[in-house]
């Protein structure tokens, strides 16, 4: 998966609401091909009193999305890109920018 976890993305696909926000990746599922996006895909969860939660009620949280609804967002150039990989001179393996308008900016993780 070309996407990891801190990176800022932008809903591509899906429901009225969730379209077109752009998020902080907050958690990855590799093996699902699914990522949770902050402040996208909200659902409700009914949940019962108990030790960690003694008033009970509605709690609202992110679901997960798929990973193909989203786009990486730069936002030294606010805009989308996809990402691709190659390998630098020193022969470490590093993520950038397929956008022209990007030109080429690679990607670090501590974005």
């Amino acid at each position: 998966m070309k996407i990891r976890k801190n990176d800022t993305v932008k809903v591509m696909t899906g429901s009225y609401s969730n379209k077109g926000k752009i998020g902080k990746v907050l958690k990855v599922f590799p093996e699902n091909n699914r990522i949770i996006v902050e402040g996208v895909n909200i659902i409700k969860r009914h949940t019962r009193p108990s030790q960690q939660n003694p008033q009970g009620g509605i709690i609202e949280k992110e679901a997960p999305i798929h990973v193909s609804n989203v786009m990486y967002y730069s936002n030294k150039f606010n805009t989308t890109t996809r990402v691709g990989y190659k390998f630098l001179e020193d022969g470490t393996k590093v993520r950038y920018c397929l956008n022209p308008a990007c030109q080429g900016e690679i990607i670090s993780d501590n974005e």
